[in-house]
This record gives structure tokens, sequence and C-alpha cells, in this order.
């Protein structure tokens, strides 16, 4: 698996701030995307793929991902000139509506897709874009799929919606054998017990990493993905007690089969990680 299957964490540093690039780094973050999309005003990119592609040459590689503009952004081809240097691991491509972008962007740069979905249509192939033999992962974009839907994502009905999409990648990224999902990101950066909720949220949901807008939000959010303490000691409790007892058999009055035991195994194997 690599660096950017198994990420919890991806930090977002916009691409017009490489004094930015080597702290995203350093910050702990598992995986870091430097943002040429909506993080940089068109009359900056130019000069921020210049810095970009100055850095690139010199920094550390194996976890350095850029999300690039879409297909139909005049400044893709130049992204995807970028994408291609050695020292990039992987692409994060927005806005997708089709296996096809993504199979296109791959052979472009050579490099694994990470699927931003973010629009109603994305939404409705996430299936098809899943099992694109490019695609590492898929990507919700929740604040964009909002604003697309026309809805608040902040209230009842648009966050049961939103959970709808969320659902619905987990769902898609399993049927296709890939790794789980990312979530998106948490907008209020103080707002430390926004991030506790709605990273724990997205472990709940099946995902297993988040984006991050901030260093400060990584900590949390790797805690997040972690097996809580009480989930360790059943899964060892449970493993102690299959190892003298095969078959299926009764444990604190919970029925004990192949099923559960398989995820305790799984939770043991989550919290070594």
């Amino acid at each position: 698996m690599t660096v950017f299957e198994a990420a919890r964490s991806l930090l977002f540093v916009p691409a017009d701030r490489p004094e930015r690039f080597d702290k995203a780094l350093a910050s702990g973050a598992d995986g870091v995307i430097i943002d040429l999309e909506d993080a940089v005003a068109p009359a900056a990119k130019a000069d921020a793929r210049a810095a970009l592609a100055g850095w690139l040459d010199s920094a550390a590689t194996g976890r350095i991902c850029i999300r690039i503009n879409d297909l139909t952004n005049t400044d893709h081809d130049l992204d995807i000139a970028l994408a291609k240097h050695p020292a990039v691991s992987a692409v994060m491509l927005p806005k997708v509506d089709s296996a096809n972008c993504c199979l296109l962007v791959g052979a472009a740069t050579g490099k694994p897709i990470l699927a931003l979905i973010e629009t109603a249509k994305g939404l409705t192939v996430a299936n098809e874009v899943a099992k694109a033999a490019i695609v590492s992962r898929l990507v919700l974009g929740s604040i964009d799929l909002a604003l697309d839907l026309g809805i608040d994502g902040d209230t009842v009905h648009g966050v049961s919606l939103l959970d709808h999409a969320r659902a619905t990648l987990v769902v898609a990224s399993r049927a296709a054998d890939i790794a789980a999902p990312i979530d998106g990101v948490h907008t209020r950066i103080d707002d430390e017990i926004g991030v506790q909720q709605a990273s724990a949220k997205a472990q709940g949901f099946g995902f297993t990493g988040m984006l991050a807008i901030h260093p400060r939000q990584v900590d949390v959010i790797h805690r997040a993905f972690l097996p809580r303490s009480n989930q360790v000691a059943w899964a060892h409790h449970v493993l102690e007690n299959a190892a003298v007892n095969p078959g299926a058999f009764l444990l604190d009055g919970q029925m004990i089969d192949a099923p559960v035991i398989a995820r305790a195994r799984q939770t043991i194997e989550h919290a070594r990680e």
C-alpha cells in the first residue's frame, strides 16, 4: 500500500506560498497536497508553478501530491507538465465526473490519481471512477459538493445529504477494492472540537483519512482514526477466546463468529498503525 493509499491526513498548502512547503512536510501529516487549483488566484498560477518547479528539484520525495486544475481549465496542460516531475507521487484531480478524465490524467502524468468527488455528476459515477485502475482513492469535496447541490451543508438536511455522499464513496471504494476514501476539510482552523467531531464522524462512516488545511489539525485527525482503548481491549478479548473456541461461541452475551473475529483482527492491526 502506498503512502497516499494509507494516509490518514493530507495537508493542503497553497502553491503560491513556497515558504510553507517544507513546513508542511515537517508537520507530521502523512501526505502534503500542494494546491494549484482553488487556493491560487488565476493571475498567480504561473508564478506558483515556477516556484513549485524549483522547489521540487530538491524536495524530499514520497509524500508530495499536486492538486491540478481540471480538464476544462486553461491551466490544466501546464499543471500536467509539472505533475510529471519525479518528486510528485500522486495527483489530485478536482471535479471528477467520469472515469475517463482520471484515465487521461493518469496516462499523461504516470501518477496515481486521488479523485476528488465534488459535484452531483461525480457522485453518480463514483462506482465507475473507483474501478478505474489509475484511481488509488476517492476524496469527498464536501464544500464544493454542497455548492453544486445548492444546499447549506451546515443545516440538518444539508448534513444528511452530505452524509449520503459519504456513504456512497465508502461503498464505491469497497466494491472496487481500493483504499477507503478521504473526507473533506473542516474549515474552522481554531475549532479543535469541531475537527475532532468531523474526523470521528468520518471514521464512523468508514473513511480512513481526512483533508487538513492547517498543521494543528493533523494530530487531531490522526487520533480519530486510531481505535479507542476499549475497542482494542475488546478485540484482544475476542481473539484470546477465539483461540480456544473453534467455530461460533458466546462471549459476554455477544455471538462471536468469523466476521466478528475478522473485525477484532482488523482493530488490532489499525491500532498498530
